[in-house]
């Protein structure tokens, strides 16, 4: 696919990376029976997969299991950028990331616990203790990437 603005493409894996390292939040669009759905996620990144965590059940887990091809969002240093002589030229200053993937769910213990740590670090650099009866209670996932792209305004 062809990015309309090449002038703001980010073709760079490493800053693709950097970009998915500062974000906060991950943008899930899923789709069932040819309705959208989208879902904000805290996650965790490898370089090869994004992990997230659910509920045992729930709306999300319906379009997963109806459709687990997806879609995602990150985005990073996102600004208003005004133009106080002209309104119409009002932008955003921005790095983002959009990319498609399969959805997998971990059922694996040990997986399971390594993704999650995964998630806790991205927010809070440190490693935290799971055990094995607190992640009973939720499903795991990791979203395998199969395309990546980044976008965003130069000054930024």
């Amino acid at each position: 696919m062809v990015m309309r603005r090449s002038d703001k493409e980010i073709k760079d894996r490493e800053t693709i990376d950097k970009i998915i390292d500062k974000a906060e939040v991950c943008r899930l669009g899923l789709a069932k029976d040819n309705m959208p759905y989208i879902v904000p996620l805290s996650f965790g990144y490898d370089g090869e997969y994004i992990y997230f965590h659910s509920a045992k059940k729930g709306r999300k887990i319906d379009f997963i299991e109806s459709n687990n091809f997806v879609c995602f969002e990150l985005e990073d240093s996102v600004k208003i950028a005004p133009d106080d002589n002209n309104p119409c030229k009002w932008g955003f200053d921005f790095k983002s990331v959009i990319g498609y993937g399969l959805i997998e769910e971990i059922k694996d213990q040990d997986k399971k616990v390594k993704a999650l740590d995964k998630i806790m670090l991205h927010y809070s650099d440190k490693n935290q203790s799971f055990n094995y009866n607190n992640t009973s209670l939720i499903r795991v996932w990791r979203i395998r990437i199969k395309s990546i792209t980044g976008k965003g305004t130069k000054d930024n």
